[in-house]
């Protein structure tokens, strides 16, 4: 399949400062993501990849800056209202329900879709449970489509870490999102695992047209599924381009090299 062309701005950071007490996290960051896009944000440990996904996602406030998704500026949103407004997201630290089964793990990221009130959802009745075969249904597709049909009734906690990573790739993408945040999803993962992942993740742009930022450390998988990436360090953006121009850009280097700033 041909790959997706890649459209205008659809989330547009902007001069985002955050701050811990007396400690910079952010320091006046901006990058813009395309529609269908795949954006990589790398850099050394403690750069503050994984805030700046947290200030998108509203886990974290920014003290200055805004960000806008699809035309509509926001200071101030909680996850829930940035996760309905079509925003999903990954964990460095997988937060599955390791007792329920895969099937049952990635129906939690259909709560967001789901209209009928609790009590009719537990008992399983009238439009409630017209309404959750349909979810069902679409997590199904998603089963496949992930090729974890083996696993579906299998608790995600007896799952290999590669599996599990997928199980909550799955989830995120039961949310249907238009945005996906992706933080570290290959960490942990040997040689084919990260292959594996990596086709998933292509698959998902491509099929899905769901459009990808990713915190990545492996810079071979980066450079290679990237259309283009933000390096930020100690707080501050320091390259921003294709992965051929942030290869090539000195400051990027000497912060991967270690040599003094």
């Amino acid at each position: 399949m041909a790959k997706r062309q890649i459209g205008d701005v659809i989330l547009d950071v902007n001069n985002i400062s955050l701050r811990f007490g007396g400690i910079n996290a952010l320091t006046d960051i901006s990058f813009d993501v395309r529609e269908h896009e795949v954006r990589a944000i790398i850099g050394p440990n403690g750069a503050g990849k994984s805030s700046m996904l947290n200030c998108i996602n509203g886990v974290y406030q920014p003290q200055e800056g805004s960000i806008s998704f699809q035309g509509q500026t926001f200071k101030h949103m909680n996850s829930r209202q940035v996760a309905e407004m079509g925003i999903a997201r990954t964990f460095q630290s997988l937060a599955l329900f390791k007792g329920m089964s895969v099937i049952d793990n990635i129906m939690t990221g259909r709560n967001l879709h789901m209209t009928s009130n609790i009590f009719l959802q537990a008992l399983r009745i009238g439009p409630a449970a017209r309404e959750e075969a349909e979810h069902r249904e679409f997590v199904e597709h998603i089963i496949d489509f992930l090729e974890i049909q083996a696993f579906r009734k299998t608790p995600v906690g007896q799952l290999p870490y590669g599996l599990q990573k997928r199980v909550d790739l799955g989830r995120a993408l039961a949310m249907e999102p238009q945005v996906l945040l992706l933080d570290e999803p290959m960490a942990g993962m040997n040689v084919e695992e990260k292959q594996d992942m990596s086709r998933f993740i292509l698959d998902v742009n491509d099929e899905f047209g769901t459009t990808i930022v990713l915190i990545e450390h492996d810079m071979s998988v980066v450079m290679d599924i990237s259309d283009r990436v933000v390096v930020l360090d100690y707080g501050k953006k320091i390259g921003d381009g294709t992965p051929a121009e942030v290869r090539a850009n000195e400051d990027v280097i000497s912060a991967y090299l270690g040599t003094s700033h």
